[in-house]
């Protein structure tokens, strides 16, 4: 077990002012596997500081130095890639073979993505007028305050930190205290790659503590926050104090609504879509919507693709899915799958308790429900596990509205042959993305979604301008 009490501020890594301490557990054995600190207000505001005094000499940095220490970091990080994945997966129980390509694979993608952005990306843009031109400046919003999921740790840490920097912002970051050991990791990283000292700050704690305070804190200019709608909506509230930006990737409960004209993998595509990473994403296709023409036999294929995948260790090679993140979210799956079957769901596969031949670690069967209503809390609620729901629709018009029946707005999924049909429903339903026919988004596209999904984007141009603000000026 290793110690990683420190925090990362002003460009060294200083001992915590709080005795507060916190074990960080490995789903696969719940067993500890290391120990940090959760910082108090002292900390946090260190942290600040740091970021304050760095930040105006950070802006006014030429872009193509704040480039250059970004492709350092690039090389860095693909030089540890390897290293970044065992660590993720041991912190939240990613399969070794999914940490290494999609866990640690995506914070090396999105920083190479941002790279690229930067590179094309212009900061002084022009509006013209009857007389001229109106020029308009883009410039960093400032001391910016990052708060970010156990989930898809470098995922969600890189699409902020890395467009932070690029945009000259500086950063106090708050991963989770869940999976805090990846971004202590990348904190080395930058060390490493020779950013000025308190361009990047790092102090763990709990969402009560050091993520109300950044938060709140009046030297603090924007927030970008991914995690559950619940702690969104408590964020709100907290920066409305100052009016200060928000960014907000929240919850989802995404609908893969499958056509009788799809193709013959769209039923099998959606359920290894729905139970990837243990079924812990966002924009998982939890909704499985079929058209009933072919319900029964979509069902029948989603529940042999659910009792061919396999649950494993997460240190063991293999396309096996590995445990949930923590004991408290094993203990939500478990709740949402018993009212699942209280409700009258028809439980097909799976259901409560651990798989066979698990007598320890948050491992949860791979579920599936059919005869899945609008009224049941498995339809309405974001489960955050292996947990499919299948529904039957009508029609288009069915299908939308069921899709829409929702009050989260993330991604939703489109399986048809149809092209027209394809773009008319893109149009119709409610969410930040639509990947159709099992064509994934670019990571240059805007990640984002809707109502309790959240506000602002992150990816490409759209996470670059989230922590930068225009400024107009005449006469120039």
């Amino acid at each position: 077990m290793h110690s990683k009490t420190d925090f990362f501020i002003d460009g060294a890594w200083v001992k915590a002012h709080s005795d507060q301490t916190l074990s960080v557990i490995n789903p696969t054995t719940e067993e500890p596997i290391g120990i940090i600190s959760l910082g108090d207000e002292t900390d946090l505001n260190l942290a600040v500081a740091a970021a304050k005094r760095a930040q105006v000499a950070w802006a006014e940095t030429p872009v193509a130095e704040r480039k250059g220490l970004l492709e350092n970091l690039l090389g860095i990080y693909k030089s540890r890639m390897n290293e970044m994945a065992e660590v993720i997966s041991s912190e939240m129980g990613a399969p070794i073979a999914l940490a290494q390509t999609a866990q640690s694979g995506a914070g090396y993608g999105h920083l190479r993505q941002t790279i690229k952005t930067l590179e094309t990306f212009e900061f002084v843009t022009q509006v013209t007028k009857k007389d001229g031109v109106d020029n308009v400046f883009h410039e960093a919003v400032g001391v910016v305050g990052l708060i970010t999921p156990w989930n898809w740790p470098m995922n969600q840490v890189m699409l902020k930190v890395a467009p932070a920097l690029a945009a000259g912002c500086s950063v106090v970051l708050k991963p989770s205290e869940i999976a805090p050991l990846s971004s202590m990791l990348l904190a080395e990283m930058i060390e490493e790659a020779g950013f000025p000292n308190g361009v990047f700050n790092l102090v763990n704690g709990d969402g009560l503590g050091v993520g109300t305070w950044l938060t709140k804190h009046p030297d603090v200019a924007a927030i970008s926050f991914t995690g559950s709608t619940r702690a969104g909506r408590l964020i709100m509230q907290s920066a409305s104090e100052h009016v200060k930006p928000i960014c907000l990737e929240l919850g989802g409960k995404g609908a893969n609504i499958i056509f009788a004209d799809a193709d013959e993998k769209a039923v099998g595509r959606g359920v290894r879509q729905c139970f990837l990473n243990s079924g812990q994403s966002c924009n998982a296709p939890t909704r499985m919507l079929v058209e009933e023409s072919m319900y029964e036999a979509a069902v029948d294929q989603a529940t042999e693709m659910a009792k061919k995948t396999s649950v494993g260790l997460a240190n063991e090679e293999g396309r096996h899915i590995g445990p949930v993140a923590s004991e408290s979210q094993y203990e939500k799956v478990q709740e949402l799958i018993s009212r699942g079957i209280a409700q009258g769901a028809k439980l097909v596969c799976g259901g409560e308790g651990r798989p066979d031949g698990f007598n320890k670690g948050y491992f949860v069967k791979p579920t599936v429900f059919a005869d899945v209503t609008p009224e049941m809390d498995i339809f309405k609620e974001e489960i955050f596990g292996p947990v499919l729901s299948i529904i039957s629709f009508k029609d288009q018009a069915h299908a939308i509205e069921l899709a829409n029946d929702t009050p989260y707005g993330l991604t939703n999924y489109v399986q048809t042959g149809d092209v027209d049909r394809a773009r008319y429903l893109a149009r119709k339903l409610k969410s930040g993305m639509v990947e159709v026919n099992g064509q994934l988004l670019s990571p240059a596209s805007p990640f984002g979604g809707v109502g309790l999904s959240g506000v602002g984007r992150e990816g490409g141009v759209w996470g670059l301008e989230e922590f930068l603000y225009a400024k107009a000026v005449s006469g120039i």
